[in-house]
C-alpha cells in the first residue's frame, strides 16, 4: 500500500475548548493510523518557521501568535491518500464557512481561529513533520484490521 502521512495539529483553541479527543476520534473512526503525538508548548519560533511560506503577508504575526498562544497536540496520521482525506475532514479554514458534519463546521463559528491544522500537499507534509518530529519518533506498525480498512486481502 502507497500509504502518505500528513501532520495534524490540534490547535489552542481546540485544546482548550476541550476538543482534542472528540477531533482525534475523527480521525480513528475514519481509519487513518497514528504513528505519532506529542501533547506540546509550540514556541514563537517554531511557529515562525511552521508559518513561514506566510512570512510577509498581514496575518503572519496573528498566526504565529495564536499558535504559540497555548499547548497543542500535534500528530502524524497515515494512510493511502491521508492528506486529502483529512482536508475534508476539516472542512473549509474557518468554523462560519465550514459545513455541517465536518470538524471545523461543528465545533466552530470563528472567522480567526480554526481548531486544527492539516498539511496540504505530501512536500509540506514532509517538511512540517520534520518541524517537529525526530525520524526515530515516527512509528511504523500494521493495524490488524488494516485490510477491512483499506480493502486488501493481502
Amino acid at each position: 500500500m502507497a500509504e502518505e502521512k500528513t501532520l495534524i495539529i490540534i490547535k489552542p483553541d481546540g485544546i482548550q475548548r476541550h476538543l482534542a479527543g472528540e477531533i482525534i476520534t475523527r480521525f480513528e473512526k475514519k481509519g487513518f493510523k497514528l504513528v505519532a503525538a506529542k501533547f506540546m508548548q509550540i514556541s514563537e519560533s517554531l511557529a515562525r518557521k511552521h508559518y513561514g511560506v506566510h512570512k510577509g503577508k498581514p496575518f503572519f504575526e496573528g498566526v504565529v501568535k495564536y499558535l504559540s498562544s497555548s499547548p497543542a497536540m500535534v500528530m502524524v496520521w497515515q494512510a493511502d491518500g491521508v492528506i486529502a482525506m483529512a482536508r475534508k475532514l476539516m472542512g473549509a479554514t474557518f468554523g462560519y464557512e465550514a459545513q455541517g458534519g465536518t470538524i471545523r463546521g461543528d465545533f466552530s463559528c470563528s472567522r480567526g481561529y480554526n481548531l486544527i491544522h492539516g498539511s496540504d500537499s505530501p512536500e509540506s507534509a514532509e517538511f512540517e513533520i520534520g518541524l517537529y518530529f525526530k525520524g526515530e519518533e515516527i512509528v511504523e506498525y500494521k493495524l490488524s484490521d488494516e485490510c477491512w480498512l483499506y480493502g486488501q486481502n493481502d
